[in-house]
């Protein structure tokens, strides 16, 4: 800054380098050479472990839990503003209605996103991911009792396929107690005759969102969302390859279930929490 304020204003410089101005006083009044705290060290460190998706509730926690330490919240939330450390906040999505459908079930889930037992109700879902030379489309079913990712396909359309692939792999990857509801949304895949077909085949029981209700499937829709605004934060449509994507998606799934701390689950990750129930 020195050198270049003999040429060029303090906004200009700070425009350049894209720091905003209240960062650069506030650096300036709290001392320019002081040095950090082991604490904002502690805090930087778990910020940049978790790539920087989570807020100041959560990186508290971690803090406690990987160092020991105890802060009130606020303090956490002050240092971590104080080196520009916030999550970036998700964007509104809006909603529309599906079209006619063809097989309707029930709403037997009706907004109850607790189980007490594994395997009892899975939520299910499609998202499209556009950061690939083409789009993407993810389809997932995510384990109410922990919110653990049972399986998930990531395919060139949304056509039944996916949605039935998805669900094959789930029933394979796990040992299911018959009767366990399956809720989805009612998009023409989940109520087409070949997906209602391999739920019952499979003696499972099919739920479904009031049409035009996000609400009803709010648990996997959050999730979809997250992987977008935390896996995928600061890339550009179309920027990547789908190689790349499906790697970036591959990696979040396995971050998701192994090490993202859910506050449902008293701050632990999905499979951390399914293990110490066992």
């Amino acid at each position: 800054m020195e050198t270049y304020r003999k040429k060029y204003t303090v906004t200009v410089i700070l425009s350049a380098l894209g720091v905003p101005r209240s960062t650069y006083y506030r650096w300036m009044a709290d001392g320019p050479t002081s040095e950090m705290t082991q604490v904002e060290k502690d805090i930087i460190a778990i910020c940049k472990k978790t790539n920087y998706r989570f807020g100041h509730r959560k990186i508290k926690k971690l803090l406690q839990k990987d160092y020991k330490t105890i802060r009130h919240r606020n303090t956490v939330q002050r240092i971590m503003q104080k080196h520009n450390l916030q999550c970036r906040v998700k964007k509104k999505r809006k909603w529309k209605s599906q079209g006619e459908s063809v097989i309707v079930a029930p709403n037997l889930l009706e907004r109850n996103f607790t189980a007490a037992a594994p395997n009892e109700k899975w939520v299910t879902d499609i998202t499209y991911i556009q950061y690939g030379s083409s789009t993407l489309y993810l389809s997932t079913i995510m384990d109410l009792y922990n919110n653990e990712i049972v399986a998930y396909k990531l395919y060139d359309h949304q056509q039944t396929p996916l949605v039935i692939d998805t669900l094959k792999e789930a029933l394979k990857l796990r040992s299911y107690p018959e009767g366990i509801i399956i809720h989805s949304d009612q998009g023409s895949v989940y109520t087409s005759y070949a997906y209602q077909n391999l739920v019952k085949e499979k003696h499972a029981v099919s739920s479904m969102s009031r049409r035009g209700n996000c609400w009803d499937n709010a648990v996997i829709e959050s999730f979809h969302s997250n992987i977008k605004s935390e896996e995928f934060q600061y890339v550009k449509f179309n920027s990547l390859n789908n190689f790349q994507v499906v790697e970036k998606v591959n990696e979040y799934m396995r971050y998701y279930n192994e090490d993202r701390i859910l506050e449902k689950l008293g701050y632990l990750a999905p499979k951390e929490f399914g293990a110490q129930a066992a």
